[in-house]
């Protein structure tokens, strides 16, 4: 005989079914070089709002771009502001949100060094352009007195999808070398002179680990995490500084100061004595008109939430927080979204 349940246990299981359909689920994609934050973030946000699930594919800053163009994701992510093309192909308006800073930086595989290895801009270009070609090669020698560099190859790794770390990393190189400007360029994707590909910043960062006297970029947080050795770089005002919290937030001071009114500003090769030459902000894309008001309801918390309590999980991921004046300026444009 088929029992009967019992009234009550109907009801809970009415009520939570309902709870579980009433999940709003938020979903975006992009950028690699903030992802290890915004997934802290999605998770912490999630706690305090369990009926909200904000859902995030890492598929490069190119990806983020794409989405927000085709409305095919809530909201995007990049590394570089949207240019002035790639805003006018999207219906409607596209705000920027800077949401943390961090740094792009060189990481090596150098068989027999332990030392930490400096970097001048001439170099750097040189490396990537492939005409420093020889870790021996005079020029890093005299960056790096005392230290015994072997006459092998220097391998390049670069990435190979639409990466805002690609951009920030050309765009920095475009500043300080006038062939990079005029042979490659800045841009989420180029045509390398040299190099190995790999895919996102754990792509390139595999490659590196398991390819001798290899050397490539990633975001900082990738390179702490992977314990992988990288470099100094000589900033503009002659220093070699490590990439860390302070010489990222340095390099920000100026940008607080004259940040544009959409947020779409460059902070490569910034000023400042100990300012790291290869800093970023790195940005949501989120469209000023969004027609399921739940989801622009909970975005905006989302947006809220990070400029204040999320701030506070920056510095233990190796991002660098935003200065007081920028939040206060991006607290303003959320109203801004309807």
């Amino acid at each position: 005989m088929m029992r009967r349940m019992p009234l009550a246990g109907v009801a809970v299981l009415i009520v939570t079914g309902s709870l579980c359909l009433a999940v709003l689920k938020i979903n975006g994609c992009g950028a690699t070089f903030p992802e290890p934050i915004y997934q802290k973030w999605f998770g912490e946000f999630g706690k305090a709002h369990p009926d909200v699930q904000i859902n995030y594919t890492p598929n490069g800053s190119g990806g983020g771009v794409k989405g927000v163009t085709d409305g095919t994701v809530d909201f995007g992510a990049s590394d570089m502001p949207m240019s002035e093309k790639e805003m006018a192909a999207v219906k409607g308006k596209i705000l920027h949100f800077p949401t943390v800073m961090g740094a792009v930086v060189p990481v090596y595989n150098v068989p027999g060094i332990t030392q930490e290895l400096k970097f001048s801009p001439e170099v750097l270009a040189g490396i990537f352009l492939g005409t420093v070609a020889k870790w021996s090669d005079k020029r890093l020698a005299a960056d790096n007195p005392g230290v015994k560099l072997p006459n092998e190859d220097v391998l390049v790794v670069h990435r190979t999808d639409g990466s805002g770390t690609t951009f920030v990393w050309t765009d920095y190189l475009s500043k300080i070398s006038p062939e990079w400007k005029s042979k490659v360029g800045a841009a989420k994707a180029v045509s390398w002179p040299v190099g190995l590909g790999g895919a996102q910043n754990a792509g390139v960062t595999g490659l590196v680990k398991q390819t001798p006297n290899s050397i490539g970029y990633v975001e900082l947080i990738f390179a702490v995490q992977n314990k992988m050795g990288y470099g100094q770089v000589k900033n503009s005002a002659g220093n070699f500084v490590k990439a860390d919290i302070a010489s990222v937030t340095e390099a920000a001071a100026g940008a607080a100061k004259d940040m544009p009114a959409d947020f779409r500003v460059s902070i490569t090769n910034a000023p400042g004595k100990n300012a790291y030459p290869i800093s970023s902000f790195t940005w949501l894309l989120v469209p000023a008109k969004i027609a399921d008001q739940a989801k622009a309801r909970q975005i905006k918390a989302f947006l809220h939430w990070a400029l204040t309590e999320g701030q506070k999980n920056a510095t233990a991921l190796a991002y660098a927080p935003l200065p007081p004046a920028i939040i206060a300026k991006e607290e303003k444009q959320i109203d801004a979204i309807q």
